[in-house]
C-alpha cells in the first residue's frame, strides 16, 4: 500500500501469531531482494478499537505511530470490511486513532502531541542550529530553512536524528520551508527507515504545527503540506494557548498489489 509516496507491506489477520518480526520486516522491506517497503504493517485483532496495527520499520525497529500507516490501514479496513461504520479506529502503541475513509481520500485524527520544545540549540558540524522538538506520536525535530531542495537531507537528518540531545530513542528530522501563511514544503529524514522518504504522515503533522507555533496561529488552523512525493497533505488543527487538540491528517492512499511472500 502507498499514501503520498510512504509505501509499506500490510499483513492482515493471521490464526497465530508471525514470530521473528524484526527479522522478517528487515527482509521483506529490502528493495533489492524482498518485496520493498518503508516498513511493515502487522493488523490484528483489537479489544479497544476496530483493528490492532503494530509498525516495523524497515531495520526492523518497531515504531509507535506513523501517519501514513495509519490512513493505509484505515482504507484496508473499510475495503476487506472490518468496519462498517463511517469511521475507523485503529489501536496503536501511540493510543487510539480515529480516521474517515472516503474512497482514495483518507483523513485520520492523531493523538495530542506532547513534549513541544521551541527554539533548541544544538551543534551540529561546529555550527548552532535552532530546532524545534514535538511528538505526535513519534519525536520529531523540526528545522526551518530557505532553499529546502539544496539541503543535504540524508547527511544533515542523519546527524540530528542521532544528536546525544534526542537520546537514547533518537529522533525524525523535518527540514520545513514556509511558502506563505497556510503552506510549507517539507523533506523528511526518517528514524527506522534512516534515509529520506517521500512522505511522513507524522512529520507533516508535527511541521504544520510548529509552523502554527512560529506564525501565532490560535484557536482553528489548516496548513498545506507539500511533500517530497509531490502530494499536499492536509493538516487540520485547533490551538488553546500553548496546547494542540483536535489534530487531523488528510491525503490519498491506495491498495497497490497483493501476493504471497516465501519466507
Amino acid at each position: 500500500m502507498v499514501a503520498s509516496g510512504n509505501d509499506f507491506v500490510v499483513l492482515g489477520f493471521s490464526g497465530s501469531r508471525v514470530l521473528g518480526l524484526k527479522r522478517l520486516a528487515q527482509n521483506i522491506c529490502d528493495r533489492k531482494y524482498g518485496v520493498g517497503a518503508d516498513g511493515l504493517l502487522i493488523l490484528g485483532k483489537s479489544k479497544v478499537a476496530d483493528i490492532k496495527m503494530c509498525i516495523f520499520n524497515a531495520d526492523g525497529s518497531e515504531a509507535q505511530m506513523c501517519g501514513n500507516g495509519a490512513r493505509c490501514v484505515a482504507l484496508w479496513a473499510k475495503s476487506k470490511g472490518k468496519s462498517q461504520k463511517a469511521k475507523v479506529r485503529i489501536e496503536t502503541k501511540a493510543g487510539i486513532i480515529e480516521s474517515q475513509v472516503k474512497g482514495d481520500n483518507i483523513k485520520i485524527r492523531l493523538t495530542a502531541p506532547a513534549d513541544i520544545k521551541l527554539n533548541m540549540p544544538i551543534k551540529i558540524n561546529n555550527k548552532t542550529l535552532h530546532v524545534n522538538f514535538i511528538n505526535t506520536g513519534v519525536p520529531h525535530a523540526v528545522i526551518f530553512v530557505e532553499g529546502l531542495d539544496k539541503i543535504d537531507v540524508v547527511n544533515l537528518g542523519n546527524r540530528i536524528r542521532y544528536h546525544k540531545s534526542f537520546a537514547p530513542y533518537g529522533t525524525n528530522a523535518d527540514f520545513v520551508e514556509v511558502l506563505n501563511n497556510n503552506t510549507i514544503k517539507v523533506r523528511t529524514y526518517e528514524r527506522g527507515v534512516e534515509d529520506e522518504t517521500l512522505a511522513c504522515g507524522t512529520g507533516a503533522v508535527a511541521s504544520a504545527l510548529i509552523t502554527g507555533c512560529k506564525l501565532g496561529i490560535a484557536d482553528r488552523g489548516k496548513i498545506n503540506v507539500h511533500t517530497q512525493g509531490g502530494e499536499v497533505l492536509k493538516v487540520y488543527f485547533e490551538k488553546i494557548g500553548s496546547k494542540f487538540h483536535n489534530v487531523w491528517l488528510e491525503g490519498k492512499a491506495n491498495i497497490v498489489c497483493k501476493g504471497e511472500y516465501y519466507v
